[in-house]
């Protein structure tokens, strides 16, 4: 058993609420709402309240998210509780209060008692009887619907947290739009309280359902069309996803260069050269925590990226138009860094590197002697791995079958160690070993 945390009382109470409103609270929520001397909170949620819970009532502005710091030391030293939908730490209001806190408070943990609710995503689960860690949660609010593309594969469970009650009429075609109108479709409204009700099923290629509520949830079922180009989980996609005018990092190299920049969840890409967006694109669509800037110099192809990641669900995607190194002095610290294109930009190489911290990767793929003069000279200094990529293609030769070959790709691939090595001559390096001299 965990002891109770010794010190002053937290600074703000966070009292989840369902649909149920105030007769779905068990007590320690109860007396929370009723003790506090302020109430911050939705208009919706603020109206769930009965007239025992006689604190001064504050209405979240919009923005939500700049207020919070100004409103929380306006009434500081007062007892605050916020009312919140559902749980509070999933995908609601105690995110932004965690943080605001920690930046507040010495013990920012320690300044937030949070009493949550169920979830509407547990109510759902349980009314449709699916397994909650079967399911994958997307939500859109304050969103792009374009993410949800990301989730699609076939077989899938999800369940979508609507931003209103357009949500499900959006997400119909979207699913239409990529490939999947044959996905099935429940929306579930008011879960938990007495206006519960949850639509009959349709396909979103048949949805034409009317808005219903807007504090709804859309469950889907996800069912490809037979015609439907499919997008694996893996990087690697077909090169038929792209929108491109040639400029594409070809299925088998980006497969094998996703591979050496290893994304892990939660990091920052910078993509050199973008051309049509893939190595970022894909990337993002490792995880959904992944982040990626590209950088593009043609604005035509930048325009084309954006198109790229809205269609293959990771809208979040950061172009950035202009010429580098000369941009990148503005872009936050990567923990990767790819280079696609203008490798022989004077300076590009050395600023990527310098701007990568202790622990990150570069991967660099050239298809020219120039570039590839250059990555030589860095594997040199740096070390990291050397290698070239070759692919082949099976095509018709008269009434027989050959091979075509693509133009080799030289790859230069490397972990910026915590401390340069020491750069020694290449006498130096065959005096200590004669033999080195001709390998």
């Amino acid at each position: 058993m965990i002891p109770a945390r010794p010190g002053p009382q937290p600074a703000v109470t966070v009292v989840g609420i369902g649909a149920d409103g105030w007769e779905g609270l068990p007590g320690p929520s109860r007396t929370a709402l009723r003790d506090a001397e302020v109430l911050i909170g939705g208009a919706r949620q603020l109206d769930l309240l009965p007239p025992e819970c006689a604190g001064e009532r504050i209405t979240w502005p919009s923005p939500l998210r700049p207020a919070v710091p100004g409103l929380l030391a306006a009434y500081s030293g007062r007892r605050i509780a916020v009312p919140a939908s559902g749980d509070p730490m999933f995908y609601g209001i105690g995110r932004a209060l965690t943080e605001v806190l920690d930046e507040l408070h010495d013990d920012g943990p320690g300044a937030l008692r949070v009493l949550p609710h169920p979830s509407s995503v547990s109510h759902a689960a349980a009314r449709l009887g699916w397994p909650v860690e079967d399911v994958e949660v997307v939500t859109l609010v304050g969103r792009p619907a374009a993410r949800l593309a990301a989730a699609l594969h076939d077989g899938r469970r999800l369940l979508v947290l609507s931003a209103d009650a357009t949500t499900p009429a959006e997400v119909a075609a979207l699913l239409r739009d990529r490939g999947f109108g044959p996905s099935r479709m429940r929306v579930l409204e008011q879960l938990g309280g007495a206006k519960e009700r949850t639509t009959g099923e349709a396909t979103a290629d048949d949805w034409a359902r009317p808005s219903g509520d807007p504090l709804n949830i859309v469950a889907v079922e996800c069912r490809r069309a037979p015609d439907a180009l499919r997008l694996g989980a893996v990087p690697g996609l077909p090169d038929e996803a792209y929108e491109h005018d040639g400029q594409l990092t070809k299925r088998h190299i980006r497969a094998a260069t996703l591979g050496a920049l290893a994304p892990a969840p939660g990091e920052l890409l910078w993509d050199i050269g973008g051309g049509s967006g893939s190595i970022a694109i894909e990337w993002m669509r490792t995880h959904p925590s992944c982040r990626a800037v590209t950088v593009e110099r043609d604005p035509v192809r930048a325009e084309r990226i954006t198109r790229n990641a809205d269609r293959l669900g990771v809208p979040g995607l950061r172009v950035v138009t202009g010429a580098a190194p000369a941009v990148l002095a503005e872009l936050p610290s990567p923990d990767a860094v790819f280079i696609g294109g203008g490798l022989t930009a004077p300076g590009l190489l050395d600023a990527c590197w310098e701007a990568l911290p202790a622990g990150g990767r570069l991967v660099a793929n050239t298809v020219t002697l120039e570039s590839e003069a250059l990555l030589a000279d860095a594997y040199r200094r740096h070390g990291g791995e050397l290698v070239r990529l070759a692919v082949a293609h099976a095509v018709p030769v008269g009434g027989f079958t050959g091979w075509r070959q693509a133009m080799p790709v030289t790859q230069w691939a490397v972990q910026k160690p915590a401390q340069e090595p020491v750069q020694t001559s290449d006498a130096s390096d065959a005096a200590d070993d004669p033999a080195g001299a001709d390998r």
